[in-house]
């Protein structure tokens, strides 16, 4: 991750409540001292006020005590509403009045409503007496402002499954000074630092070894549970476990640059970004906004004329505090933060909360073949020398002189084979990488390049079609070492399709979305493997770019999935309606998927859809949940049966609406996945 991106704290510190509605971030300060503050400026407010004009058994009235409560509720509501006249003010700055509009609506009406009932009671002591809305003031306020401490929580320890990757990393590190060793916080270390670790320790940080060999276990990082050898130069992730061996290492990156802060950050995003359901949550307080205003100003001016100013003006306040949409407010976020919750714990980082959404509908899942449904575990089957000069091994030498240092599973599958037969490798200089075609170098002044049998095809370079044929026919991926113009040999390599593939493409179809196996590899080999899993659809011989244009043809049919390492599929991850890295959670699969699955296992998609239709649902119902009950107290507070007697009050109103508060957050929380993972 570059140093211009966000990073997150590794420990778990949530002392800045930050709470998004209605399109704003706003700053919540400390919202449980918020609320007990307002709760204990409530207690005598309550003490001395009337609800609904009704004098209490415990009520306390002496001269003087109407301006005592209009204080401590001028305080309140300052104070209390703060963070709501916040977000009022960015929603109408963008002319986009939302939840945070109506909360304000209420409790200002409200308020204003109760000083002018206090002035003209004891000032023009007017008959009858003005009913002010105090108690109603104080308990909104109290209500929205528990509701909003009981949300911040939920998204908190929504986020604790993801914080526990924090705990990964040790507390101290054996940090090298002057040649010394000292025992250093985490926290202190910083890119550069040279650290040893031990055999069985917990690595602090990311880095690079510098000296020492040793075998290292990353499955509480990546979900793999072999033991990775790594060698001089090669890297490794903070949080996992080193083996037998001792090493050194200069750190990269630290808790807040590291690979789990990278994880981490993907889960803030996914709380952060805004999905289509809540634009519409946002557009339904916006329309409940304008119908509130509406029909507050309608009733207002109806039971003028049919009764008095004294009944017309309550009804009207009633309507502008029973549209508070708390419940609606709430819908969306308590949903996303436990399916947030869910989908971490399971190694499924969403880092787009729209890609949850667009499975609704989705039609084709377009996978890559090598590390997404087999293994990219390459081992060599075939090498051979077809010019006379070099023999086969020589060929072999060559091909692994090229590719060492490379990490790709074609090159660590070569590198073994060489391994094996105790090859001694030349140097290799100025090597790099031929995007879509393969590699090139130097060996002793001589230009290399290892190539497949397409880049041969393309550039009508002559070679043994009927020898490629009958290895690739048989599952292998052949390479061929190219000097100019001319083969000088080729290697043949197979791989293992992933046992849980099978049920990937089983599970697809019987979800009537038809799996697509893209791959570089080539015909025979994509056919092979297609046959294997029962894919009918596949294209083979595909450049990165090939493959993008291939999920916006998809795309013109209906809604796409792409599947792939995140690496060389980048390009097609971003195009796609939904984007997902399988892998280890590499920066280009964070940076262009939408979900990234941590484990290599395809069983994993298969509980992202789950997850995703479960959470779609969920959120649809809490949108019903919260606006249904504004759709009918509305109407309600405004007076529509007071034909048969009944009027609804703000404090019905108040409980009613807490009431939904706690329908929609108990519904969120049985949100749940249950799958049996197939071995």
């Amino acid at each position: 991750m570059t140093d211009d991106k966000m990073t997150m704290p590794m420990n778990g510190d949530h002392s800045d409540d930050m709470m998004m509605h209605g399109g704003h971030m706003m700053h919540m300060g400390n919202l449980r001292r918020k609320f007990w503050i307002s709760l204990v400026l409530t207690i005598p407010m309550l003490l001395m006020s009337d609800m609904m004009g009704m004098k209490l058994p415990f009520q306390i009235t002496f001269t003087g005590s109407d301006w005592v409560v209009a204080v401590l509720g001028t305080i309140l509501f300052v104070y209390g509403g703060a963070p709501f006249f916040s977000g009022a003010k960015g929603e109408l700055q963008e002319h986009k009045p939302a939840m945070m509009t109506l909360i304000t609506m209420g409790i200002g009406v409200a308020y204003i409503y109760s000083i002018y009932a206090v002035i003209a009671n004891n000032i023009f002591q007017v008959h009858p007496l003005v009913t002010n809305f105090f108690w109603e003031l104080a308990t909104l306020i109290d209500i929205m402002l528990l509701g909003h401490w009981i949300e911040m929580n939920a998204v908190m320890s929504a986020g604790s499954a993801v914080d526990n990757l924090a705990k990964l990393l040790p507390s101290t590190a054996h940090k090298l000074v002057s040649g010394k060793i000292q025992d250093v916080a985490i926290s202190e270390l910083v890119a550069g630092d040279q650290l040893q670790v031990k055999a069985g320790e917990k690595i602090p940080a990311d880095g690079n070894l510098v000296s020492g060999e040793t075998s290292v276990n990353e499955s509480m990082v990546t979900g793999e549970a072999r033991q990775v050898t790594k060698r001089s130069q090669d890297k490794v992730v903070g949080g996992s476990v080193n083996g037998a061996g001792t090493f050194e290492m200069t750190v990269t990156g630290t808790g807040d640059s590291g690979y789990l802060a990278q994880v981490m950050k993907l889960v803030s995003d996914a709380q952060q970004s805004k999905s289509s359901q809540e634009n519409m949550a946002d557009r339904v307080a916006g329309y409940l906004f304008y119908a509130a205003l509406f029909v507050g100003i309608l009733a207002f001016f109806i039971w003028l004329f049919v009764d008095n100013l004294t009944m017309a003006l309550p009804i009207a306040v009633t309507v502008f505090i029973i549209a508070c949409p708390h419940a609606l407010g709430l819908a969306i976020p308590l949903v996303v933060a436990r399916s947030t919750s869910i989908a971490a714990s399971n190694g499924l980082l969403i880092r787009n909360r729209d890609a949850m959404e667009q499975v609704k509908g989705l039609r084709y899942t377009l996978m890559d073949k090598t590390g997404t449904l087999t293994e990219g575990n390459f081992k060599v089957a075939a090498f051979k020398s077809v010019v006379p000069e070099q023999n086969d091994q020589e060929i072999l030498a060559l091909f692994a002189a090229l590719e060492n240092g490379s990490s790709h599973p074609l090159a660590v599958g070569i590198l073994n084979a060489a391994k094996q037969k105790k090859l001694s490798l030349q140097q290799a200089s100025d090597v790099k990488q031929l995007t879509g075609v393969g590699l090139q170098g130097v060996i002793d002044k001589t230009t290399y390049r290892i190539v497949s049998g397409a880049y041969l095809d393309k550039q009508q370079v002559s070679y043994d079609r009927k020898a490629f044929s009958k290895l690739a026919s048989a599952g292998n991926s052949v390479s061929f070492l190219l000097k100019g113009k001319n083969v000088l040999g080729y290697v043949a390599q197979g791989d293992q399709i992933k046992p849980a593939a099978k049920n990937l493409i089983t599970s697809l179809k019987e979800q009537n979305i038809t799996p697509v196996m893209l791959t570089g590899d080539n015909e025979e080999t994509a056919k092979k493997v297609a046959q294997q899993l029962g894919i009918t659809e596949y294209q083979a011989q595909l450049l990165p770019e090939d493959k993008e244009r291939l999920v916006r043809r998809y795309q013109k049919k209906g809604k796409v999935m792409m599947v792939g390492d995140g690496i060389n599929d980048a390009p097609s991850l971003a195009r796609a309606d939904i984007g997902v890295a399988i892998g280890s959670g590499t920066d280009v699969a964070i940076d262009s998927a939408d979900v990234v699955l941590v484990k290599s296992d395809p069983n994993d998609v298969v509980e992202f859809l789950e997850l995703a239709r479960k959470t779609t649902r969920k959120m649809t119902q809490n949108l019903w949940w919260g606006a249904g009950y504004n759709i009918l107290a509305i109407p309600l507070a405004a007076g529509i049966l007071a034909p048969i007697g009944f009027i609804l009050d703000p404090m019905v109103g108040a409980v009613l609406m807490s009431l939904s508060t706690v329908i929609v957050a108990i519904n969120a929380l049985t949100l749940h996945v249950r799958r049996e993972k197939t071995e």
